[in-house]
């Protein structure tokens, strides 16, 4: 089976692969740095503003920074939230907020037409010169997060999320869930989401990044354009840097589900760390698809799990690496050990050349996926920008994947990952995994 997924993978990089497009980058008057594709071949321009707002920046409120992106729309400039809507909707335009760890997006899909384009920007400036929270809103955005928050309580998933970004991130900004905690939400005031929206909504915690049926000279004016509409605020200080773990850690928490979620995880790696893009390669051969060591022995050969998974996220800081699954209550402990035995072992020895080639030909064969709409060259020259790569990213990104060896593999997982130190949370039915059961023979894949 092995070998025949190979070939498959094979022959699908085997077609050349498009060329990246070309990424135009430049920095406005007042210092914004601005990542400009033009894409002609639909009349649409996406516009992604990325700002240092991440949840991170929540400091002791909980769940700030998404209550604020989540009342953008609901007013400004004097209009309430029908009117805003109707004049992106009359236009055929789309706006979007959203938040992350390290930072916020602000995006607005519209018609390249001069007059819907028109229309649509002055919408999107009074969003960010002059969103004034009405306090109806306010309530009613802040009620639905904690209606949120309280569902979240009864998802084992998320319980696991919750106790394992406790345990890597302790004390640490990164620990703090995009959605918020109830007590912090219950506690915050509309004047908490206006001062958190005139420190981060500024130009000076913003890049800007545009794609569509534009020439140069009109990305130029669009990005001035908005960038005028923001004050001109000041550069937020660094995250705190990231400790790593001494020791392993268990967090168990009983629920009634038929299932145990399972997380292992680990901090892992920065977004500037050189070996990163070996990293990307063992964590695929590790977790990262049908091929995976994970899945191949938790799945298809002990029948544990009907998925398995490892992933990372590289940050400002160190992110997290998590390897996830879920499988019956009186499994958990074994699947567990099982985790830890299979990631020691990779870390230990490394992938064997005919993983390693099946890998990259997958990542470079399927990177063209990865940016194939403006939608998805918008999200992912927001990250770019956001973390400051280099504008040629995607030119040099496959090349890079081309050159990893299993070395390099090897010594990244091993500089960054200890399996003996590892923070292992389980959410389940505890008392089903007591005594010999832990210690049964694993029933048939589901």
């Amino acid at each position: 089976m092995r070998a025949r997924w190979s070939l498959l993978l094979l022959l699908c990089a085997a077609a050349a692969a498009p060329a990246a497009p070309t990424v135009q980058h430049w920095r406005l008057a007042a210092g914004v740095p601005v990542y400009f594709v033009e894409a002609r071949e639909l009349p649409m321009v996406d516009i992604r503003l990325a700002f240092d707002a991440g949840s991170a920046r929540d400091g002791e409120a909980k769940g700030l920074a998404s209550l604020t992106a989540r009342l953008l729309n609901e007013g400004a400039g004097g209009l309430d939230a029908d009117e805003l809507n109707r004049g992106f909707e009359r236009h055929g335009a789309q706006f979007g907020a959203g938040v992350r760890r390290d930072f916020a997006v602000v995006s607005l899909r519209s018609l390249s037409r001069r007059e819907a384009l028109r229309a649509s920007l002055e919408n999107l400036g009074l969003l960010l010169e002059q969103a004034d929270f009405p306090p109806a809103a306010f309530e009613r955005e802040r009620e639905r997060m904690l209606v949120h928050i309280r569902q979240r309580q009864q998802s084992p998933g998320a319980l696991a999320d919750e106790a394992l970004y406790a345990e890597l991130f302790p004390g640490h900004p990164y620990a703090s869930l995009p959605g918020g905690e109830e007590e912090a939400v219950a506690a915050l005031r509309r004047e908490d989401a206006l001062a958190f929206y005139r420190r981060h909504y500024t130009a000076a915690n913003v890049v800007a990044v545009l794609v569509g049926d534009l020439d140069r000279g009109q990305a130029e004016e669009i990005a001035a354009q908005l960038v005028e509409r923001l004050g001109a605020g000041r550069a937020l200080p660094e995250l705190p840097p990231v400790a790593a773990l001494d020791e392993a850690r268990e967090r168990r928490r009983d629920h009634p589900s038929t299932q145990t979620h399972i997380l292992l995880g680990q901090v892992g790696l920065r977004i500037s760390d050189e070996d990163r893009i070996a990293f990307f390669v063992g964590n695929h051969i590790l977790g990262g698809g049908l091929l995976s060591r994970l899945f191949q022995e938790i799945r298809e050969r002990r029948g544990l799990a009907y998925s398995v998974s490892s992933s990372f996220q590289a940050l400002r800081q160190r992110g997290p690496f998590v390897i996830g699954m879920q499988t019956r209550n009186d499994q958990a402990a074994l699947a567990a050990e099982l985790l830890r035995a299979q990631l020691a072992e990779f870390i230990s020895e490394g992938p064997t050349e005919e993983e390693l080639k099946a890998a990259k030909s997958y990542l470079v064969g399927s990177f063209p996926l990865r940016v194939d709409s403006n939608g998805k060259m918008a999200e992912y020259l927001s990250w770019i920008g956001f973390y400051g790569l280099p504008p040629d990213y995607l030119q040099t990104f496959p090349r890079k994947i081309e050159k990893v060896s299993a070395r390099q593999v090897r010594a990244a997982m091993d500089r960054y990952l200890d399996a003996q130190n590892m923070v292992t949370v389980m959410v389940g039915d505890m008392s089903a995994g007591r005594g010999a059961a832990d210690r049964a023979e694993p029933s048939p894949a589901p």
